[in-house]
């Protein structure tokens, strides 16, 4: 499995791409694996402040719901319009294409406490 050292990981298994005061989420190709088929993506928090470790959302397979973590504090900048019309896209590209939404972080400290690959990947058993 792929897990780009530049990104930043949860133990929820979202994916944090940092730039500047902004950041990307996703979810892991690990988590997208976990999940199947990926047929629905809820994010119903753009323009909120969600705390970290608070729901900011939900993915739907075809067999299961799941949350989605927020993984650091931040205000819900903006939902890829992508999702909407192609959820699959978590599936196929989760690092590209396929992230979810986009934050305005609120405390670069907590940023920290977020996994690097390698923690990642142990965490996940690779």
């Amino acid at each position: 499995m792929n897990f780009p050292a530049e990104l930043k990981y949860t133990k929820d298994h979202e994916w944090v791409k940092v730039d500047g005061g902004v950041a990307i989420v996703g979810i892991t190709e690990f988590a997208q694996r976990e999940l199947g088929d990926i047929v629905y993506v809820d994010i119903n928090t753009v323009g909120q402040s969600v705390n970290e470790g608070e729901v900011f959302g939900t993915v739907e397979a075809v067999k299961t719901v799941s949350d989605l973590y927020m993984p650091v504090s931040g205000e819900v900048l903006e939902f890829n319009p992508k999702l909407d019309a192609n959820p699959e896209l978590v599936n196929s590209d989760p690092y590209g294409d396929g992230w979810m939404i986009r934050i305005k972080i609120a405390d670069d400290a907590q940023l920290a406490s977020l996994l690097s690959d390698a923690d990642y990947k142990q965490q996940i058993g690779e």
